[in-house]
C-alpha cells in the first residue's frame, strides 16, 4: 500500500501499471484518506473509517474528475466525524439510496396490500392514478412535504373537485404513509399529512322528478345489458347505493312460502351508520319476479 502526501499534481500524474487491477495511494496527511487509480485511467477518492462495531469500512467520496483534492479531503473529514459520533456514513448512504419514490411504494407495497385486504382497492388505485401519482409519484417519500400535499389538495379545489373527492385523497395519503412507517420503509419519517384537516363536506339529497324517473324507466326498458338494467331498477326502487345492490344476494326461499310470485333481496348497507337502515343493518326489499 504505497503512501504519499497527496497533492493536486500527484493526483493528475498518478498511474496504475497494466498488470495490476488497481493501486491505492494512501495520504500521509489525513488518516484513512486514499486515491484509487485504475489501469483505465479512472481515479476515485475514498475515506476509510471504523464503524460502531469496530469494523473497518471504506467510503466512496467521488471521482477525481469531479472532485478537487481539497473537496475530497473535506468530504473525508465529514465522514470521519460522522463515524466518531456513532453514525455509519456507508449505511446512511445505502439507506438514502433505498428510499422509494411514491410510485415505487404504491406499486411494490401498497397496491399488493390493498388488493389482499380491501374490497375497495380499485377505488384506491383510481384515486392514486388520477389525482396523486401524477403530482407526487416521482418524489421520494422522504421529500414529500405537507406543502406538497396542501398544493395538491388546493389544486383539486381550484379545479372544481368536490370536497369529498379532495378529502379522499388526503385520507388515502395519510393511510399510505402510516403503513410505510409501520412497515419500516426507509424514508418514512414524519407523515406529510400531519396538520392537514379535511374540508367540511356539504351533504345534500336530490330526488328525480316524475318526468326524469319516467325517462330513466324508458331507457332501462331499451337497455340491452339486462343485468345492468335490473340493477338500476332496484336502485330506483330502493334508494340503495350502487355497491349495495350489485353485491346483494337473493333470499328467495324465505319469502316464497308466503309470496310465491315474489322474491326478497337482502341489502347490507355499505356504511354501518347508513341512515336508510336500522337494527341489524339488513333490509329486505320485495320486488315482483315477473
Amino acid at each position: 500500500m504505497p503512501s504519499s502526501p497527496l497533492t493536486s499534481q500527484f493526483v493528475r500524474v498518478a498511474t496504475c501499471p497494466g498488470d495490476r487491477g488497481k493501486v491505492d495511494f494512501f495520504d500521509t496527511r489525513q488518516k484513512g484518506f486514499l486515491l484509487e487509480v485504475r489501469p483505465s485511467g479512472g481515479k476515485t477518492f475514498y475515506q476509510r473509517y471504523i464503524d460502531g462495531y469496530g469494523r473497518q469500512r471504506q467510503f466512496k467520496l467521488g471521482s477525481a474528475d469531479v472532485l478537487s483534492l481539497e473537496q475530497a479531503r473535506r468530504l473525508g473529514r465529514s465522514a470521519l466525524a460522522e463515524a466518531l459520533l456513532g453514525a455509519d456514513p456507508q449505511a446512511r448512504r445505502h439507506e438514502r439510496r433505498s428510499i422509494p419514490t411514491l410510485n415505487e411504494l404504491v406499486r411494490e407495497r401498497y397496491l399488493p396490500h390493498a388488493k389482499a385486504t380491501k374490497r375497495s382497492w380499485q377505488k384506491d388505485e383510481c384515486v392514486l392514478r388520477i389525482h396523486i401519482l401524477p403530482s407526487l409519484g416521482s418524489l421520494t417519500i422522504d421529500s414529500i412535504s405537507g406543502g406538497d400535499v396542501a398544493r395538491l389538495i388546493n389544486g383539486m379545489h381550484a379545479n372544481g373537485y368536490a370536497p369529498g373527492t379532495a378529502n379522499g385523497v388526503l385520507v388515502l395519503l395519510r393511510y399510505i404513509f402510516n403503513l410505510a412507517r409501520r412497515w419500516s420503509i426507509p424514508g418514512a419519517g414524519m407523515n406529510p399529512t400531519v396538520g392537514l384537516t379535511p374540508v367540511p363536506e356539504v351533504h345534500r339529497q336530490r330526488f328525480l322528478t316524475h318526468d326524469e324517473a319516467e325517462r330513466v324507466i324508458s331507457a332501462i326498458g331499451e337497455e340491452k345489458n339486462r343485468a345492468a338494467a335490473d340493477a338500476i331498477t332496484l336502485l330506483l326502487l330502493t334508494g340503495a347505493r350502487r355497491s349495495e345492490i350489485t353485491q346483494a344476494k337473493w333470499g328467495v326461499r324465505r319469502l316464497a312460502e308466503t309470496h310465491p310470485a315474489r322474491a326478497c333481496v337482502q341489502v347490507r348497507p355499505a356504511k354501518e351508520d347508513c341512515p336508510q337502515f336500522r337494527g341489524d343493518h339488513t333490509a329486505a326489499v320485495v320486488a315482483a319476479s315477473g
